[in-house]
């Protein structure tokens, strides 16, 4: 087994699905970065949810490679990069559900995974029709901040600290 790396990053300025609900989607780029910056209780600077608001449970996301080369498979979907799926941190080689509820750190910065980064309906438009209910139960990470640091592509990734 390869060890767990971090593959992709991700930052988006603005919202294109979240709070669109029955209006059209935003055109904010998503913009693959080699490093990024998080600031404890804030987020990573220069993403949309950035200063969201206090205690967001959402400050950075994260979505195993595993999963999404899966869906690519189910769906026969194959022109399309991760980047489609508005998560942040894309990892490789770590099992993300066994993070929910738990503080890990990652290159020195440590999280509190807060639970399923849920699909929405908007995945279908994203990806393709079925990606909604495809990656129900496997939509990714949702975590907080809990310390300030750097994160960088093809770095080990996620070792858990031990239930919160």
């Amino acid at each position: 087994m390869n060890s767990p790396r971090i593959v992709h990053l991700y930052v988006s300025a603005g919202h294109n699905y979240f709070g669109h609900h029955e209006q059209p989607p935003g055109e904010h780029e998503t913009v693959e970065k080699a490093e990024v910056n998080c600031l404890a209780g804030r987020g990573i600077e220069g993403d949309r949810f950035f200063d969201y608001k206090a205690d967001y449970k959402g400050q950075i996301t994260f979505f195993a490679e595993e999963i999404f080369e899966a869906l690519c498979g189910q769906l026969c979907v194959h022109d399309k990069s991760a980047a489609v799926l508005r998560r942040n941190v894309i990892t490789r080689g770590v099992d993300l559900t066994t993070l929910y509820d738990r503080e890990f750190e990652v290159q020195g910065v440590r999280f509190l995974g807060m639970g399923e980064c849920k699909p929405c309906y908007w995945m279908d438009r994203a990806f393709g029709p079925g990606a909604e209910n495809a990656l129900k139960g496997r939509g990714g990470l949702r975590a907080k901040i809990l310390s300030s640091g750097r994160l960088a592509v093809d770095v080990a990734v996620p070792q858990s600290a031990g239930a919160r």
